[in-house]
């Protein structure tokens, strides 16, 4: 289980977050629009929804200006059950939110309004660990997803009097999206552990298409089909010092995750890129639920993406 305790600075254009309702023709090719973005809040649903440690915890500057225009979090982690039953089990807790500004009216006399747009999201896969020559496994598992959009109004929208703009802020005044997500992923898994070192390896690939629900509200429906392909690697070694009764260990990491589909260049990047170093306490030799603790500083990089991130996990 990983939580990520200090955001990345990404200073990246949230283009297909934002709109603009001006002087259009027609009350369709208006709600076309809140369409479009029903579909991108549910593409950015897609980032939470999987363990990724990439983009564990996010935070968007579209101006540079330290004003946060998206901050995503993700706890999550995964386990397999033990060596006589190779169940493995995973599932995550993700939060975004999202402040996109519009502009409503079908006259020259048009109104900026400022929402702020919360997402929460859960998820859980379940698979199966099948044996390969020496220490890989191939993994495959099911993923389910569920997820919730709230909208609200950031500023009094009483002035404006276009009926169709109105209804247009059922949406963005109060309104919800639930949104169900399915998918499936693949991942070959290398462990190596002996008392010089422990080596773990990562390569996974992910598929989800998520789709709104339930008592999401009339005017707008979404859908999203997201993939990602990621690689992990990490090595512990002892340090020679000894603590807790046990040897204190140093983790060197990487990680990188190429997104494809929806999630391509949505928020100014392709794929997201990890080193991280720190520290592993050994807490085994106590009678206690957490026998690890793992404190590892990251450097995140990716196009139009620089940053950083502090990362605490635990194992039981």
């Amino acid at each position: 289980m990983t939580l990520n305790t200090r955001p990345i600075r990404s200073y990246a254009g949230l283009v297909l977050l934002c709109c603009v309702f001006a002087n259009a023709p027609s009350s369709h090719a208006q709600d076309s629009f809140l369409q479009q973005r029903a579909d991108a809040a549910i593409a950015l649903m897609t980032f939470t929804v999987l363990p990724d440690i990439t983009a564990s915890n996010l935070t968007i500057e579209s101006n540079g200006a330290g004003e946060a225009d998206l901050v995503m979090a993700i706890l999550g982690g995964g386990f397999t059950w033990s060596e006589t039953l190779p169940l493995y089990l995973e599932g995550t807790l993700g939060y975004s939110r999202y402040d996109p500004k519009f502009v409503l009216g079908e006259t020259a006399a048009t109104l900026p309004v400022e929402a702020e747009w919360e997402t929460a999201s859960a998820s859980g896969g379940i698979g199966w660990d099948f044996p390969l020559q020496g220490a890989w496994v191939i993994r495959p598992i099911a993923n389910l997803a569920l997820g919730n959009l709230a909208s609200d109004l950031t500023r009094d929208a009483d002035r404006l009097v276009d009926p169709l703009s109105r209804r247009r802020l059922d949406f963005l005044d109060d309104g919800r999206l639930s949104a169900v997500g399915y998918g499936a992923s693949v991942m070959a898994d290398y462990e190596l552990f002996s008392a010089r070192h422990d080596i773990d390896a990562e390569l996974r690939y992910s598929y989800i298409h998520i789709e709104s629900c339930c008592d999401s509200s009339e005017v707008v429906s979404g859908s999203s089909n997201s993939e990602s392909a990621s690689l992990y690697l990490r090595r512990r070694a002892p340090t020679g010092l000894i603590l807790l009764s046990r040897p204190l260990r140093y983790v060197l990491e990487a990680a990188y995750t190429s997104y494809f589909g929806a999630q391509r260049g949505m928020l100014g990047f392709d794929a997201l890129g990890s080193l991280g170093a720190g520290l592993e306490i050994d807490s085994s030799n106590y009678d206690i639920v957490i026998s690890r603790f793992r404190l590892v500083g990251r450097y995140m990089f990716g196009e139009n993406t620089t940053g950083y991130s502090v990362g605490m996990a635990v194992s039981f």
